[in-house]
């Protein structure tokens, strides 16, 4: 089976890239913007029908939340626009299409786990562009799987475990949200869980949460990084106010894990294990 990977240059495409080797059965195509540039939207058919490929794996995105705020023309072309593309093209050649959400398709006033039936406001130009996307998904290609993810790390990458490890080390404290709630994801779970889902459940399709387990917020996490990592640095817990962002953040995004554990007979990690796993990398590269 030939399996595509658009954006394999971000945190879980280098980890599909990591962990392809150890799947000798797929055949592997990773493209970054240098390939196929999901602006460019009258290539992205055309790529495909040069690749061929049997499935295809979105991980691409447009991410930066604050300043999606601020260019959301650009944020809804390469999270709504492209996906609809992609998504008309694996329906119209009967391929498969996994695509990777976002819990910032929550508004974060529930105080419960977040189903896939959950009601979605996004607060965000970033969370509006990728509801967008998802629905044109699941809409053009019934077939296909949107997984939605929280708090993505890895040790590939910009995120908040690497960032909170440089302001440790250059800093004696450092100023964290701690009134917004969730589980962090690493992105090599989530990388091996799809590989998983592809190899042993080719027939399901749908939408689906996926994070590690745990319910903790930004300052726990951050708590935990210092923890595991070992450093000095005092962690201060302030409010989302005091804390000012340019686009709003959801107060409660943990997402319930529920149907995906139980569709693929998952058994999905504690946050904290999946972050020692991470940090002992990070560690040894450093």
């Amino acid at each position: 089976m030939k399996v595509l990977v658009i954006g394999s240059d971000g945190q879980l495409g280098l980890e599909f890239q990591k962990i392809s080797n150890s799947y000798n059965s797929l055949s592997w195509v990773f493209s970054t913007i240098k390939t196929l540039d999901l602006l460019k939207l009258d290539t992205i058919s055309p790529f495909l029908n040069n690749i061929k490929p049997s499935l295809v794996i979105n991980c691409a995105a447009y991410t930066s939340v604050d300043k999606a705020e601020t260019e959301s023309k650009l944020a809804n072309t390469i999270n709504h626009t492209a996906v609809d593309i992609i998504s008309r093209w694996t329906s119209d050649n009967n391929k498969k299409l996994i695509h990777i959400s976002t819990d910032y398709v929550f508004d974060g006033l529930s105080n419960i786990p977040l189903s896939e039936n959950s009601k979605t406001k996004p607060l965000n130009e970033y969370g509006s562009s990728k509801l967008k996307g998802e629905l044109a998904c699941l809409k053009n290609d019934p077939n296909s799987i949107v997984i939605r993810t929280s708090w993505l790390y890895s040790s590939f990458g910009k995120n908040f475990v690497k960032t909170m490890i440089d302001l440790m080390k250059k800093n004696k404290s450092v100023k964290v949200v701690n009134d917004q709630i969730g589980s962090p994801t690493y992105a090599y779970d989530l990388a091996k869980v799809i590989v998983d889902i592809i190899t042993k459940s080719k027939n399901k399709s749908g939408l689906f949460h996926y994070s590690n387990e745990g319910e903790i917020s930004w300052f726990e996490f951050a708590r935990s990084i210092k923890e595991i990592y070992n450093s000095d640095c005092k962690i201060i817990g302030v409010s989302s106010e005091e804390f000012k962002t340019l686009a709003k953040r959801p107060k409660y995004s943990l997402l319930n894990k529920s149907k995906i554990k139980t569709t693929f007979n998952l058994e999905i990690p504690n946050y904290k294990q999946s972050l020692k796993n991470c940090i002992k990398i990070i560690k040894n590269e450093a």
